[in-house]
């Protein structure tokens, strides 16, 4: 497969043949403008800025939504032996001490009156033998369990991808802001020469006013390429939690459209690996499990109890008493004002909610896989025509400045190629950042996007940075 490099090319208006003062303004110029643009690149070079790989570290550890579903994730383990308790044996223990005074009459001709010290102590053990709602409850504890490393799965990739799209974001805002630099410099220079052959007499005021105009506008974009670089690089720290440095960028790209080349097996991925589907279907279970949890209400529950107690004080004699004891308990529920037919009615309902739930989940993600592979195969032909597009539009623009220095085309023509070819400049860069991108977003939406396929993609930057 054909690999392309990045050209990042600057057009110098050449001077013309004639000795008139509009070549010896373009002379003037045109070193001007290449030891600006060499600097540029010199100091670009020079740099060696933050990767991918570190803007994704630093957001999946600080990332709000990683760890509200890891804090999720805690508490739904913490479900497993919470559910698991009830079918362990209860120990429980109680004591009491006390003054007490007392008046007894009837026993005697004199009246009692005396104070005395009471004690107890008591000890009880309950263990559930059969209760049907309990073996259901360590069910749906498994179930939400899986569920949340599902949603935990889930925000990582979220993440990555958010990180992904928002570092070449800011790399597309600022090529975009060095191409409308450089058009700039560009329409200054046409300016420049206009204005001095109107001067000298050789030119006419429409195309110094074209060019002005031009000129203005391209002033105009620059100041919004600006604000978009802001905002790419506001929303990349706020994933990132970091101020925005100096970035890698890209020089080589080989295209490369999906692998396997085939639909369906990347619909069959994201069917079977979709961490938000996964998700779904273990929410399913637990739905299906609480109709189950519902209906077992009507069950009757079994269980054995033991006691061992010690009491003593009394007013008259004082005894101690101790006792143990042991006891079997059924307990069968007969009617409860129709609540365990509504809960068992509830739990079907949300069980047939959570099942169109999961159909319309798998729909959406058979869409969206279908559309992340079609724009990856099309971002392939995309950045392949966008690079042809550079060259073509470079062509044109010297073509047209040697037209328009021997008079045969029009400052409108000029300034026309000179919009062409750094509008074919940002399509490229559009094409170039899709490209990259596109690769990870089939595999989000497959469900298979890990921190290798991160890696991968950061091993494509090199070490000269962009601004």
């Amino acid at each position: 497969m054909k690999v392309f490099s990045i050209k990042r090319e600057s057009y110098r208006p050449s001077a013309r043949k004639s000795a008139t003062p509009f070549r010896r303004v373009s002379s003037v110029l045109s070193p001007a403008l290449l030891v600006v643009l060499w600097s540029m690149t010199l100091a670009a070079a020079q740099l060696v800025g933050e990767d991918l790989q570190t803007a994704y570290q630093q957001a999946a550890s600080s990332s709000p939504l990683i760890a509200q579903a890891r804090a999720q994730l805690d508490a739904d383990l913490a479900g497993k032996p919470l559910a698991r308790s009830a079918l362990l044996p209860h120990l429980n223990a109680a004591a009491s001490g006390g003054m007490n005074t007392g008046r007894v009459t009837g026993l005697g001709a004199q009246t009692i009156s005396t104070g005395y010290h009471s004690d107890a102590f008591s000890a009880s053990l309950t263990e559930s033998l059969f209760d049907g709602q309990n073996f259901i409850a360590i069910r749906q504890a498994d179930s939400r369990i899986q569920a949340s490393e599902a949603a935990l799965a889930y925000a990582q990739q979220v993440v990555a991808l958010e990180v992904t799209q928002a570092y070449f974001g800011v790399l597309q805002a600022q090529a975009n802001q060095r191409v409308v630099e450089q058009q700039v410099m560009l329409l200054q220079g046409i300016h420049d020469q206009t204005n001095a052959s109107l001067n000298v007499g050789t030119g006419d005021i429409i195309s110094v006013q074209e060019a002005r105009a031009q000129l203005d506008a391209a002033n105009a974009d620059l100041i919004t390429t600006k604000n978009t670089v802001a905002v790419a690089k506001n929303r990349l720290e706020r994933l990132t939690h970091h101020p925005v440095g100096t970035l890698q960028d890209i020089t080589t790209l080989r295209a490369i459209g999906p692998q396997p080349n085939k639909v369906d097996a990347w619909v069959a991925a994201a069917l079977k690996n979709q961490p938000l589907l996964r998700q779904a279907r273990a929410t399913l279970h637990v739905s299906e499990q609480q109709v189950q949890y519902a209906e077992r209400a009507r069950w009757p529950t079994l269980t054995l109890g033991g006691v061992a107690q010690h009491a003593a004080g009394t007013l008259i004699p004082p005894v101690a008493i101790d006792q143990v004891g042991a006891s079997l308990n059924l307990s069968i529920p007969i009617f409860e004002g129709g609540r365990t037919r509504a809960s068992i009615h509830q739990a079907q309902a949300l069980a047939r909610a959570s099942r169109e739930n999961v159909a319309g989940m798998q729909d959406e993600i058979k869409l969206d896989t279908q559309t992340a592979f079609l724009d990856l195969e099309n971002s392939v032909a995309q950045y392949q025509a966008a690079e042809q597009s550079v060259t073509s539009a470079k062509v044109s623009l010297d073509g047209t400045r040697k037209g328009y220095e021997i008079g045969s085309r029009s400052i409108i023509d000029l300034l026309t190629a000179t919009s062409n070819y750094s509008a074919a400049q940002r399509n490229y860069y559009l094409a170039l950042y899709t490209q990259l991108v596109a690769r990870t977003q089939l595999k989000a939406a497959a469900g298979v996007l890990t921190p290798l396929d991160i890696e991968d993609i950061n091993s494509l930057l090199n070490g000269g940075a962009t601004n």
